[in-house]
């Protein structure tokens, strides 16, 4: 299939990409500070970790920090470089496609297919967060977006097996149903705000033709692709450009957790994650600021399930993690260029998951 990682314009013809290298309107983009100074950064304590442990001994903060990079840079790799061919491979694949696929956006059946598609996908949460961009930029609207990464994160299908080991199949069970509604619901606000204008439109919308048979279609494109080695470096190439986006986020955000986790003692905490509405704030709170990927939260979350009995905390820490990770939230930002549509997103679903935690805690 062609590549088809252009814009168009309003006469349907072929313009530069809206996330080309070159930036809005073909200008140079400037130095990326944010993504290299946190590379730097996130390069040196994980090489100070793995190569020179007994040197930063002596430093607790600095050995907190340089550990923290090293795991959470282990634990996610695989995660990123999946991540990585996804978006390549959806570059592509023609926008007409994507959409035939997820469904027409803004209708209930577009929303089920992205919420069923987020769960499915075996994706940490950083690898969802480049493909959900893609999908983005691909014309899923933004109530598909939000239901597919709400859906997503630790619902894949290798951590459903560790969470069924952590804590029981009804649990599991349970907290992916829940999550699944409130994917749902979030989405349907978020499609039901664009429509009323609320919030922005995707520029990058596409109508599917009335006439659109996606096998057919499908089958002749397959027919006229040449799948070379021009066609896979390509495709690498792309997937790592669109990625960096979120790599220079999530480089961010792994600095920012080892810069917690130097000042902050995670055990003081444990104490507090009782199933009280003080528990279930502090639960929220440390989930705010602690940015913990997929693989990192579903043991932590199961803890708090299983040692202070509260299986709302526990949801609630998986779900309140992906609602207002602030990296996810300036990815948003920077997919949609709108502040308000990614601030919508712990905005809308934030009370949500306290409701259902609250009534979890309660009644289990």
């Amino acid at each position: 299939m062609q590549n088809t990682s252009s814009c168009h314009d309003e006469e349907g013809q072929m313009v530069p990409s809206c996330h080309s290298e070159g930036g809005h309107g073909g200008r140079k983009k400037s130095f990326d500070t944010l993504l290299w100074g946190s590379f730097t950064a996130v390069g040196l304590l994980y090489v100070l970790a793995n190569f020179f442990p007994g040197a930063i001994t002596s430093y607790s903060w600095l050995e907190t920090m340089a550990h923290t990079a090293h795991h959470m840079i282990n634990a996610i790799w695989w995660g990123v470089v999946i991540g990585a061919f996804f978006v390549g491979l959806l570059s592509k694949i023609p926008r007409e496609f994507i959409m035939s696929i997820l469904g027409k956006g803004g209708t209930i059946s577009g929303l089920l297919r992205a919420t069923g598609a987020g769960v499915l996908l075996d994706l940490c949460s950083h690898g969802i967060l480049m493909v959900a961009t893609k999908l983005y930029e691909r014309g899923a609207s933004a109530g598909q977006v939000i239901a597919f990464l709400l859906a997503s994160p630790w619902n894949s299908f290798s951590l459903t097996l560790v969470l069924i080991g952590l804590i029981g199949l009804k649990w599991t069970f349970a907290f992916i149903f829940l999550s699944m509604v409130i994917a749902l619901f979030t989405g349907w606000v978020f499609d039901r705000l664009v429509a009323r204008r609320i919030l922005p439109d995707n520029f990058n919308e596409v109508s599917l033709p009335d006439d659109f048979q996606f096998w057919q279609e499908a089958n002749t494109r397959i027919k006229n692709t040449h799948f070379d080695l021009k066609f896979f470096k390509e495709m690498v190439i792309s997937g790592i450009k669109d990625s960096r986006m979120v790599v220079r986020w999530l480089l961010f955000g792994i600095l920012l957790a080892a810069v917690l986790r130097a000042v902050l003692n995670p055990s003081l905490f444990e104490q507090f994650f009782g199933p009280t509405f003080i528990g279930l704030a502090i639960t929220v709170f440390v989930a705010t600021v602690l940015e913990v990927c997929s693989e990192g939260s579903t043991p932590i979350a199961a803890d708090i399930l299983t040692r202070a009995k509260a299986p709302g905390n526990g949801f609630a820490f998986l779900m309140a993690g992906v609602a207002t990770d602030y990296t996810e939230i300036m990815i948003l930002k920077d997919a949609a260029r709108s502040w308000k549509l990614a601030l919508f997103l712990p905005l809308i679903t934030v009370p949500q998951v306290l409701v259902i935690a609250w009534l979890m805690n309660i009644y289990a």
